[in-house]
């Protein structure tokens, strides 16, 4: 059985996983789902970004911390320590990217070569150098087929929110994400309180938070054309505390799509602060 749904069918699981690792918990999960599936895993760190417990889990010959720009290095790492493929998890600081950024040669060239600059088109040319040398580049979902969500009401119960509000707050996000405008939006009874942009899922719940929450839904979905290889929504613990001091009880997550980080402890905690999880389909 393979160790992942979202593993390429040719994927080499003797073969070393690079994994290039980015804030947070979610590089952590993988590296341990990964190891706990057989394969090898050399660790990749972003100064300033990675955390230190992750970096606690490699020897210093199995690991290498580099500064965000240097993709000359990003690739001669990967090369040495033979990778057959390699997985981006965790953010790196938004502002990092415009500000702060350290580009080596071969990463000043990559960025003079684009029209646009915004993550997406500079972690997916990362992405495209990265699989020139022959390391394939994994859907970012593999290993953690255990923490996605599931179609259904997953604390259990009755969903608080009637169907035309949550059919509302899913068209809404569908649009927002298909515009690229963010991948979330909180709304109430049929109206738009919040949507997600730059400043991330934390400031759009604290900013729908100052009006009021009685029935309100926080929705987190996909872009219609989304690249799982480095854009994948997530939704941990930290999220979760964010929505019980907004006032929020209920969340709508695309389902296979969403990391739940630490999927067993989001459930448990929603259900003891009674905030209801639920994952939706396309249909």
């Amino acid at each position: 059985m393979p160790a992942s749904a979202f593993l390429p069918r040719d994927f080499d699981p003797s073969r070393p996983l690079g994994l290039i690792a980015g804030k947070g918990q979610y590089p952590l999960l993988v590296a341990q789902a990964a190891r706990d599936s057989g394969v090898p895993v050399r660790l990749i760190a972003f100064e300033g970004e990675t955390s230190a417990e992750l970096l606690a889990l490699f020897p210093e010959n199995e690991r290498e911390t580099i500064l965000v720009g240097q993709l000359g290095k990003l690739l001669k790492t990967l090369t040495r320590f033979g990778c057959g493929s390699a997985l981006m998890a965790g953010q790196i600081t938004p502002r990092r990217l415009f500000k702060g950024l350290h580009p080596d040669f071969k990463a000043a060239q990559l960025l003079f070569s684009l029209k646009r600059r915004n993550a997406e088109t500079i972690f997916g040319a990362i992405a495209a150098e990265i699989e020139k040398l022959g390391i394939a580049m994994l859907d970012a979902r593999s290993f953690l087929d255990a923490h996605l969500p599931t179609a259904g009401n997953m604390t259990g119960g009755k969903f608080p929110i009637p169907d035309e509000y949550l059919a509302h707050g899913i068209a809404i996000a569908r649009e927002c994400a298909r515009l690229d405008i963010g991948q979330g939006c909180v709304v109430r009874k049929g109206t738009v309180l919040a949507v997600e942009a730059f400043e991330g899922t934390d400031e759009m719940l604290r900013r729908a938070g100052q009006f009021k929450t009685e029935d309100a839904l926080f929705v987190k979905t996909v872009k219609p054309a989304q690249d799982y290889r480095f854009d994948v929504p997530c939704f941990g613990l930290h999220t979760l505390d964010v929505m019980r001091e907004a006032g929020i009880h209920a969340a709508a997550l695309k389902s296979g799509s969403v990391i739940l980080l630490d999927k067993p402890a989001i459930l448990t905690r929603a259900h003891d602060w009674k905030i209801a999880l639920l994952g939706f389909d396309d249909e």
